[in-house]
């Protein structure tokens, strides 16, 4: 699981029957952020969202084989999937 921060959104003009009424995001990785590193191309990612994730909140996406184990039994075309909003991240200071 790793953090990314939402972005935007996906708007699809023809839909896998198995999307209809779902939420996708486009976010990109926050680790080099918070380690305070400059990234150089943002990496943007299409994450499932049905938390209700808005523009600019951190989330948690678990991705590959992981992302769609939330829909078994049924099979859903998903490559990263929203586990959880960050309400709050404290980094202590070393």
């Amino acid at each position: 699981m790793q953090l990314y921060q939402v972005n935007g959104k996906v708007t699809l003009s023809r839909v896998h029957p198995t999307f209809v009424g779902c939420s996708l995001k486009t976010a990109e990785a926050y680790g080099e952020k918070l380690l305070g590193r400059p990234s150089a191309e943002p990496d943007l990612v299409v994450v499932w969202d049905d938390l209700g994730a808005a523009n600019g909140s951190i989330i948690a996406v678990s991705d590959g084989g992981e992302a769609a184990q939330p829909f078994r039994p049924s099979q859903k075309p998903v490559d990263a999937y929203n586990a959880a909003i960050i309400d709050e991240l404290n980094i202590p200071k070393t």
